[in-house]
């Protein structure tokens, strides 16, 4: 059994670049990868599509998710406790306002981006 406290490992990830948002791998299996992100106040993680299924579960804070419907984009505000599922090829991308967002990633079965 492994435990991790995700707003603590949230809390020591150093992002690659002071303009991006810090991001730590917490499970890589083959089953499934799990990364937990912390996007600072302005930040954005840009919309971007997977070939997995991809879950976004915000862990703490408030922001934007980004998305599609029907062939168009849209954004849905988001807070703790909210769970997106997207399906493998849908675009997706999160941002934050004032708030930081800490979110946990899980992707699905694991497999290469598009």
């Amino acid at each position: 059994m492994k435990l991790l406290n995700l707003l603590d490992t949230a809390r020591e990830a150093a992002p690659a670049r002071p303009d991006r948002p810090a991001m730590v791998v917490v499970s890589d299996e083959a089953a499934a990868r799990l990364v937990v992100f912390r996007i600072a106040p302005g930040q954005s993680v840009p919309p971007h599509r997977n070939a997995s299924l991809v879950m976004l579960t915000v862990i703490r804070g408030t922001g934007t998710i980004a998305g599609e419907s029907e062939g168009a984009a849209i954004t849905r505000p988001c807070g703790s406790g909210d769970l997106f599922v997207f399906q493998p090829g849908e675009l997706h991308g999160m941002s934050t306002g004032a708030d930081e967002l800490i979110l946990l990633a899980a992707i699905t079965p694991r497999t290469s981006s598009l």
